[in-house]
This record gives C-alpha cells, sequence and structure tokens, in this order.
C-alpha cells in the first residue's frame, strides 16, 4: 500500500521549522597567523597584551625577539629592531606610516588590538623597513558587547602617575563601533652625573695637557599630562560592502624645571658656565581622521580605498638662565612652534585566480606640509635670533603583488614596490629641493616539508631603503646652549645643521628561518638575516669656521660614509611547561628569545665599527603562572642587552666613538580575577634599577696638533610600581 502523500499544511510547518544558520569566522590564534603568513611575521595580540598589562607600548615591544630600546631602562625610548634605529624601522598604524611628530610613548595599551612584527618588508607594507616593520592595529569591531574600566596608579621617580581609561564596544546590526579612551598624568624627577675631559697635545710634542676636567650635576622635575581618545566606526553597507571610520585624538602637556652646576679642577678650564637653569612648557596635539571602503564586485574582485587627513601642533616655551651663579645668570628665551598636516590617500584591488594566486594591486598618494617658527632673545650671538622653516612633502608608490599557494607544501609571495619621496622646503638662509626614488623587488617563500605538519622552513630576498628625514636634509641651524657663540663648545656637544645632498641609504635583504609548531600553540624558531647598505648615513663633528658664531665651533652634519653590512641570528622558543613534565607540571607558559648581532662599517678601522648602538646580543627570558585552585597569575619577564661600543667615524681629522652601559631589566606582574568581570593588577617594571652609564669622545687631528674631548653620563635609575583595578561592566 502506498505511503500517504504528505498535506500541504504539514509541509508548509515542516519548512517553517527552519532556522537561520549564520557562520562567523573567528580569528586565527596569534600563532596560527603567524604560521599561515607568506611573509615572516610576529603577532601578539590582544590577549598577550591584556595578560602582560604593559603601561607602554615599549614594554611590550621590548618582550620581542631582537627588539631593543634606546635610552635608560625603565623610561622607554627609540624602538629598534635588530639593534637599528634612527630610521631602520618602520613604525605603521593600521598599515600606514605615523604621522609626524608622534611617539609610541604616547600611545595606549588600551587602544591596541594587537601588534605585528614583519621581519621583511613586503609590497604592501613598504619598503622602507631595512630591519624589519612593526605594525600597530587600533581596537576593532567586536562581535560581543564590551564596557571596561581601568583604574591605575603609580609611582616612579619619586612621583606619583595616576591613569585613568574606558573602554567600550558594541555591535548593532549593520552598525558596530569601539571607542577607547585614556587619561594619565604624573611627576618624575631625574639626576644624572656628567664628567668631562680634554686633552691637548700639541703638534710635534709628545707632552698632553689637561684642558679640561669639568664635573656637572643636573637635576630636574617633569610634570605631564596626556589624554587619549581613538575608535572604529563601522557600517555593513551590504554583502561584501563596508565603511569604516578611525578617528583618533590626542593632547599632551609637559612643564620641566632642571638645574645644572658645573666645577673644574683645579688648574682647568670650564667647557660651558657654571650655572644653567631651564624652565620649559611644551604641548603637542594630534587629531587625525582615516577612512577606509571595501566592496566585493563580481568574479572574485575586491575593492579597497582609503583616505586620511591628520593635523598636529608642538609649541614649546623655554626660558633659560646661564651664568657664573644663579645671581649674575643673562637670561635667555626661545619659543617654537611646529604645525604638520598631512593627507592620504589609497586604493587596492584583490583578486583571487585560478592556481591558488592571490593577486593585489595598489597605490598610495601622501602630502605633508610643515610650517615651523623659531624665536630666541638673548642667545649670545646676537640680541635676538629667529627662523622660519616651510616645508612639503610628496610621497607617492605604486605596487604589485601576487601569493601563490603553489602545492600543499610550497608557498610564494613575490611583489614589486616603485615609491618616490620628493621633498621642497624654504628656509631663510636658502631653499631645497630633494627627491628619493626606489624601486624595490621583494620575494618570499614557505617551504612545509610534510603536508599538514609542524615544521617550515622561510627564505625572503628583498631590497629595501630608508629615505633621508627633513631634519637632516635641511641646512638649519640647531645650536648648542651650554656655551655661548663667541666660544668653542665642546665637541661632545656639538652644533647641528642638515645636509641638502643626502643620498637614501639602500640595502640588500636576505632573511632565512625554520618554525617548529608545537601541539599546545607553542613555537620554535630560528632565523638567519644580511642586510648589505649602501650610502650609509651617519653624523660626522668637524671644527668648523660658522656664520653663527664669532668663535670655531664643532658641528654635527650627516653624511653619507659608503658601504655597511649587518647580519644575525635569532632564536625564539614559547611552550607550556607540560610539554616538559607531563600533564602534572605547573601550569607554566615559558617564552625565550635570543638574538646575536654582527655588523661593519666599511671604510671604520676595527674593533667597533658597527652600525650606530647596535649590541651584539640581547636576550629575554619570560615565564607566566597560573595556579592551580587560585584565582591569580604571577609573571615575570628579564631583558638583557651588553655595554655596546661604537666607533661612529674615523679619518685623518679624527674620529668618534659613543658606549652604552649593559641593560639588564626585570619586570613582574601578579593579577588576581576575583570574579570574571573584576581584575586587580601589581607590577613592577625595572626592579633591579641599574644607574644607566653612557661615553663618547671625539679626538680632533689638525696642525696644532691633536685633542680628545670625552663625556661621561651616568643617569639615576628607579622602579616603576604599577597597581591597577580593572571591571567590566
Amino acid at each position: 500500500m502506498p505511503a500517504p502523500t504528505p498535506a500541504p499544511a504539514a509541509a508548509a510547518a515542516s519548512a517553517a521549522t527552519l532556522e537561520r544558520v549564520e557562520i562567523a569566522a573567528d580569528r586565527p590564534s596569534d600563532t596560527e597567523a603567524r604560521r599561515r603568513a607568506s611573509a615572516a611575521r610576529i603577532v601578539v595580540g590582544r590577549d598577550e597584551i591584556e595578560r602582560q598589562g604593559d603601561s607602554s607600548v615599549a614594554d611590550i615591544l621590548k618582550r620581542l625577539p631582537g627588539v631593543t630600546l634606546g635610552g635608560r631602562p625603565g623610561r622607554g625610548g627609540e624602538v629598534r629592531m635588530r639593534g637599528l634605529g634612527s630610521g631602520y624601522t618602520q613604525i605603521l598604524i593600521n598599515g600606514e606610516r605615523a604621522p609626524a611628530g608622534f611617539s609610541l610613548d604616547q600611545l595606549s595599551p588600551d587602544l591596541i588590538e594587537r601588534i605585528e612584527l614583519l621581519r621583511a618588508p613586503t609590497a604592501e607594507t613598504g619598503a622602507r623597513a631595512v630591519a624589519g616593520t612593526i605594525d600597530i592595529i587600533l581596537r576593532e569591531d567586536v562581535k560581543k558587547r564590551l564596557n571596561t574600566v581601568k583604574v591605575a596608579l603609580g609611582h616612579q621617580d619619586g612621583g606619583l602617575q595616576p591613569g585613568l581609561s574606558w573602554s567600550r564596544a558594541e555591535q548593532i546590526e549593520p552598525f558596530g563601533y569601539s571607542l577607547s579612551a585614556n587619561l594619565s598624568g604624573g611627576r618624575r624627577d631625574s639626576r644624572s652625573q656628567t664628567h668631562t675631559r680634554r686633552l691637548f697635545t700639541p703638534a710635534g710634542s709628545e707632552a698632553t695637557a689637561l684642558q679640561v676636567d669639568q664635573q656637572a650635576l643636573s637635576r630636574s622635575q617633569e610634570s605631564r599630562q596626556h589624554g587619549s581618545l581613538g575608535g572604529r566606526l563601522q557600517w555593513r553597507l551590504g554583502p561584501g560592502e563596508q565603511l569604516a571610520l578611525q578617528p583618533f585624538a590626542m593632547v599632551s602637556s609637559a612643564d620641566t624645571g632642571s638645574l645644572t652646576e658645573r666645577s673644574a679642577a683645579p688648574d682647568t678650564l670650564l667647557a660651558a658656565q657654571p650655572y644653567s637653569r631651564s624652565d620649559s612648557e611644551a604641548t603637542f596635539a594630534l587629531g587625525r581622521l582615516n577612512g577606509q571602503w571595501q566592496s566585493r564586485w563580481g568574479g572574485g574582485l575586491r575593492s579597497e580605498l582609503r583616505g586620511g587627513v591628520s593635523q598636529s601642533r608642538w609649541e614649546g616655551d623655554t626660558r633659560q638662565l646661564d651664568g657664573p651663579s644663579a645671581d649674575t645668570a643673562q637670561a635667555s628665551r626661545s619659543h617654537s612652534r611646529v604645525d604638520d598636516r598631512w593627507w592620504t590617500l589609497g586604493a587596492k584591488l584583490n583578486r583571487s585566480l585560478a592556481g591558488g594566486h592571490a593577486l593585489a594591486a595598489g597605490l598610495e598618494a601622501e602630502l605633508g606640509r610643515r610650517d615651523q617658527r623659531s624665536d630666541e632673545e638673548g642667545s649670545g650671538a646676537a640680541d635676538s635670533l629667529a627662523d622660519t622653516l616651510n616645508a612639503r612633502t610628496e610621497r607617492t608608490a605604486l605596487w604589485l603583488q601576487d601569493e601563490w599557494d603553489l602545492d600543499a607544501h610550497w608557498s610564494l609571495h613575490g611583489g614589486l614596490r616603485w615609491e618616490q619621496i620628493a621633498t621642497h622646503s624654504d628656509w631663510d638662509l636658502g631653499t631645497v629641493r630633494h627627491r628619493s626614488r626606489v624601486t624595490s623587488p621583494l620575494l618570499h617563500a614557505v617551504w612545509r616539508p610534510v603536508e599538514g605538519g609542524r615544521d617550515q622552513l622561510r627564505a625572503s630576498l628583498t631590497r629595501s631603503w630608508r629615505a633621508p628625514s627633513l631634519q637632516n636634509l635641511v641646512a638649519r641651524r640647531s645650536i648648542s646652549r651650554s656655551t655661548p657663540t663667541d666660544q668653542t663648545n665642546e665637541a661632545t656637544r656639538p652644533d647641528r645643521i642638515g645636509n641638502p645632498a643626502l643620498r637614501p641609504e639602500l640595502a640588500t635583504g636576505l632573511d632565512l628561518a625554520y618554525e617548529r609548531y608545537l601541539a599546545d600553540g607553542g613555537l620554535l624558531s630560528i632565523g638567519l638575516f644580511h642586510r648589505r647598505i649602501a650610502d650609509l648615513i651617519r653624523p660626522v663633528t668637524t671644527l668648523q669656521t660658522v656664520d653663527w658664531a664669532s668663535a670655531p665651533r664643532w658641528v654635527s652634519q650627516p653624511r653619507n660614509l659608503g658601504n655597511a653590512r649587518s647580519s644575525g641570528v635569532e632564536l625564539e622558543a614559547k611552550y607550556a611547561l607540560k610539554a616538559l613534565l607531563g600533564a602534572d607540571a605547573p601550569r607554566v607558559d615559558l617564552r625565550h628569545n635570543l638574538a646575536l648581532f654582527r655588523s661593519r662599517v666599511d671604510g671604520i678601522p676595527g674593533p667597533d665599527n658597527r652600525l650606530d648602538q647596535q649590541p651584539d646580543w640581547t636576550a629575554n627570558l619570560g615565564a607566566d603562572w597560573r595556579l592551580r585552585g587560585w584565582p591569580l597569575t604571577l609573571g615575570a619577564s628579564l631583558n638583557l642587552t651588553p655595554r655596546t661600543t661604537v666607533l661612529q667615524t674615523s679619518s685623518e681629522t679624527g674620529s668618534q666613538a659613543s658606549r652604552q652601559d649593559a641593560r639588564r631589566v626585570l619586570d613582574a606582574y601578579a593579577l588576581w580575577t576575583f570574579v570574571p568581570g573584576a581584575k586587580l593588577r601589581l607590577s613592577a617594571a625595572n626592579l633591579l634599577a641599574r644607574d644607566f652609564d653612557t661615553e663618547s669622545s671625539v679626538l680632533g687631528l689638525d696642525a696644532s696638533g691633536r685633542t680628545l674631548t670625552t663625556s661621561d653620563s651616568r643617569e639615576r635609575s628607579t622602579t616603576h610600581w604599577r597597581l591597577e583595578l580593572e571591571v567590566r561592566l
């Protein structure tokens, strides 16, 4: 007997029971994102940033393989990849170069979604990355509602440093947003001591005279306030179409008072005034708005259009007293204002092709203007000194790249980038026009010996470059205030001037790496790199007759010295302790990395003819321990960098050398989670608090004889304590 046919009503009821199914793709883990990348990169995600609870971006970066910081411990400083700073490391924010006047110290970690560290350049991210690229991605849209408040109180250098931050995110289809605000302030004291000596040996004589033997004690007190607001507003306009706006605003101010007292040994001269006091006020304000429109077209074609505008102003006022004593000191005053305006535009097309190809092409245009005004009164060179600088920078770039999954074993990433930077500046004493144009071929390859296995090998062959900065190009003088302009200043405290004839540095790079991904999300990696740099730029200090002083002055000016090379080995390991001791081991995650560097500047005899401030090695040891049965996590990290000596220049007219003390920085934290929505964190940065020593020396040779000037400085270092309460509302 045939089965009865379902009634129409029953069929309709069955259809009505079908429910809508949504498939959402989660972002891969940090380790998985690194594994999938066709060009070598390290990813530090939001979870890692929150677990460590760092108070600055520099504290996050210093734990990464091959990353070092300038300046004394506990105060942050310039971020360097592979020991190379001064423009060798490219800093991006959301894939675009950071605006003029911006410092990573001004960016709160609460505003950051993740940080990507690229060891070799790509056509899309840019080739002005001889050492590598650090791309900071600000907070993005989230799939769940977020409303978090953090209250913090810190103590460093004798002063309290309060802080308050707020983050909120919500998705209200088709609109989503995330907002983050940060307020901080505080006071801190600094103290340093400098010993300057000058020895002179007349020509044809072996007798050396001690001309200068000077001690200088400096004390300063700084009061700083900072506020920032950033976010992302996002509209889903349809399938594959999205519009996003990313506003960002920041305001900071600092009031600094400093006092320097100098004394000379018997029968020697003072190289500067015995008494110097300065009081300065500085403000910085930045506003930035970026927009992004993504669309999906037929045939798998996707487009992205980006645009942005930013404006910033730095303004500083300094009142100076210099003389034999506080009662007889002469007053001077300087006021400077720098206005920067930038406009950016970019477009990108992506298309997936047959055979595993992912083709992308793009163009970029950027226009920047700088207006700078400086006024000085009682400068010593004249009753008044004023100058004005107006500069315009135009940057254009075209790029093409192809990411090709050849088969289950091979992935290739090839690219070509053409970039041009034109600078036009007008200064009171002249006009400078400069143009840099570079074409960069880039090739990356990944080989996986076993399909779906845990091992892979990487190789990259690239061309990168470093463009001369505007400050280095413009022949604008910067006068050392420690010595009046009717006297010869010390070689270790020179005046400074630019060089319009500078050429860009070009670097050919080779990177090799082996990576093994562990079952528990851990990683073992070893990498090799080599860079050969042409037309190295380095400041050279010489004694000159100048138009801004009545006495000869020591002047530092950047020059193209010749060729250099840098090589290194980078080792990294991340794993859980249970991988070594079994499942019953404490819940401890371990992090280790070690980087070894070697460099040489051609034309400068060794030893120590390395690239500027590059150490022989750097190492990090870290651990995070989640206690069983307790809502408590403990963590610590140790950063090590050895003492570094650099011979910067060497010629028939003299030489320059600098030295930096070893850095041993120990940080620790304790994180107590009361309930899922409330956490209390106690952190201590720079627990060892070792004072930081730096040395510099300048040797001058001329017809009169041999002059050797040395300067040794010691800066006090302290521990930064911080207590932070986080509440999710």
